[in-house]
């Protein structure tokens, strides 16, 4: 330590700080240089002796004309003798009345922090010890993201398991999809959409590798003509079957799994204390064994589980009138949990957590407590009055005489499907984000340049190979599109077709917009850059969602307007 350092208190040598107390005869802690001191002198060396006399703490003193030279160290004084029989060394001081309750507080504070911990930690283990998960390879993603949109199947099996089910279901049943739901939430968390699958529809199962015990895979060959229903358990299919039929129905990928059985309904609503329900007529139905009154109801446990069962006494009897009140269910559910009641609740966010980890089986990329945990938060942002329940659009199967199932209506389930694809809201969002929809929506309106203005720049960012060439060859030769240009593939790869231009190339990049069929959300305002003759250009790069060239790309602002609910309503199922 040079002089400088000496002379500043901050750097005082601990040792210094102990000094003696004549009136006690022990040493205390001198905790500051401006703290009372005791008036008996401290011993120090003789003059001269090394590090002699010493400034006051913080100052350098300086005689004119001298330069400064390190002051002595100050040393404690030397203890007296101790008594015979007593252990040498430095007498600790005394803590007063106040710093003993204090640190023992503070210590059984800690103690109870850690023990607190610990005691959460055994119990987010226990929880996750509740969770059933299944592998399903790659038909899922490995990890959940809290900044992105997801997709998650929920799937109900007709599986008997569990004391009081023996009533309920096909005894035989190997666990076959029999209620399903696709459960998209926004990127923004604005809205959510419940899409109801029918398990009576017509759909062509494909190849499904399946992970199975020692870890082998097994490929289960796919099937046409067949009920979704059997996406799930018939031939050894896994959930990741039922995702993967979903895909290749609907072309949404979903991106996790959820599956129950008939005992969810009954823990879960029996958890929350049960889930308000309304009804439009008396119900005395035989097959389900729910007996209820016109009017409105607090039903859990069998009677819950009865009443989401109940095909023959609502609407005409079928599979799709059952969906409409197990959707009307599931909004009362949700409230029902979200509710202060539940939530202010200890006991029942216990029996909730108990319940709901007992209740489900997941893929492994949400098998984690923490991760559900972080699902439910996610949703939870979502407002109710924004989470839509509606059904895959269908059409009686025209290859049935008594139709007994059903198949995607061509005409507006692919609206349907395209709005879930695009996060498209299928209720009115906040004033906020339809401002910046129109804000991009705007990106198309003004002037067009002719085609041959258009001097363009095309990679390949993600489509099928060879698209980048055969894009250029139609714009070229079909189009008039002459100053273009074909760059191999991007650095990256992209869910969607971009383009990219500055804002004096905003005519040409709407030009190039309409004739290949992009929509406002396509087009990025930024840099141009320079072509292979210095001259700026604007940058198509071809996503995956590119379909060909000469196709139209146009993605749905609007969603379709199709029957539907929100899960914020009552409605009286009739």
């Amino acid at each position: 330590m040079d002089a400088q350092g000496r002379g500043r208190a901050d750097n005082i040598d601990p040792a210094d700080q102990w000094v003696l107390n004549p009136n006690t005869g022990e040493y205390e802690l001198r905790l500051t240089p401006s703290a009372p001191q005791s008036g008996v002198p401290r011993p120090r060396r003789a003059p001269g002796a090394p590090g002699g006399s010493r400034s006051a703490p913080g100052r350098d003193r300086k005689a004119p004309g001298t330069t400064n030279v390190p002051g002595p160290r100050r040393r404690r004084a030397e203890p007296p003798e101790p008594v015979p029989g007593r252990r040498r060394g430095r007498t600790k001081p005394k803590k007063s009345k106040a710093k003993k309750i204090l640190l023992w507080t503070g210590g059984s504070m800690a103690f109870l922090l850690v023990a607190v911990s610990a005691a959460g930690y055994a119990y987010l283990k226990h929880l996750e010890g509740n969770v059933n998960t299944t592998d399903i390879g790659s038909a899922g993603k490995s990890g959940f993201s809290k900044d992105d949109a997801f997709n998650i199947l929920i799937i109900g099996t007709d599986k008997r398991t569990g004391k009081g089910n023996e009533g309920y279901g096909d005894k035989n049943s190997v666990g076959h999809a029999d209620t399903n739901i696709l459960l998209h939430v926004s990127k923004d968390r604005t809205n959510a959409t419940a899409m109801s699958i029918p398990r009576d529809l017509i759909v062509d199962i494909p190849d499904c590798p399946t992970v199975q015990a020692d870890g082998s895979e097994k490929v289960i060959a796919g099937t046409q003509n067949v009920r979704f229903n059997t996406s799930l358990g018939q031939d050894g299919r896994d959930p990741g079957c039922t995702m993967l039929t979903v895909k290749e129905v609907t072309g949404i990928t979903p991106d996790h799994f959820m599956m129950v059985d008939f005992n969810a309904v009954k823990t879960l609503t029996s958890a929350v204390g049960g889930v308000d329900v309304c009804l439009a007529k008396d119900v005395n139905d035989p097959d389900s064994h729910l007996k209820l009154s016109k009017g409105k109801h607090t039903i859990e446990g069998e009677q819950a589980l009865a009443f989401v069962r109940t095909r023959h006494s609502f609407g005409n009897q079928g599979d799709l009138d059952r969906i409409k009140v197990q959707q009307q269910f599931l909004g009362s559910l949700m409230r029902k949990m979200s509710s202060g009641d539940t939530l202010s609740s200890p006991t029942k966010l216990i029996k909730l957590a108990e319940a709901a980890t007992k209740a489900l089986t997941v893929d492994k990329g949400i098998g984690k407590v923490s991760t559900l945990k972080d699902i439910a938060l996610e949703l939870k942002k979502v407002p109710t009055k924004n989470i839509t329940f509606t059904t895959v659009p269908v059409i009686d199967n025209p290859a049935e005489k008594v139709h007994a199932t059903v198949v995607v209506n061509p005409t507006t389930a692919p609206q349907v499907f395209d709005a879930i694809k695009n996060d498209v809201s299928f209720t009115d969002v906040k004033q906020k984000e339809k401002k910046e929809k129109a804000a991009v929506a705007a990106r198309l309106k003004g002037s067009r340049s002719a085609a041959a203005d258009i001097r363009v720049d095309i990679y390949n960012g993600g489509a099928a190979a060879g698209s980048a060439q055969e894009t250029l060859n139609w714009l070229q030769n079909d189009e008039g599109v002459l100053k273009s240009s074909q760059l191999g593939n991007a650095g990256e790869t992209l869910s969607k077709t971009t383009l990219e231009y500055s804002p004096d190339q905003a005519d040409q990049a709407r030009k190039l917009a309409d004739l290949m069929g992009l929509s406002a959300s396509a087009m990025k305002p930024g840099k141009s850059e320079k072509n292979s003759q210095g001259l700026p250009a604007i940058v198509l790069t071809l996503g995956k969602d590119f379909k060909g060239a000469g196709v139209s790309m146009t993605t749905p602002t609007k969603a379709p307007d199709v029957e539907k609910s929100t899960a914020d309503k009552s409605v009286c199922a009739s």
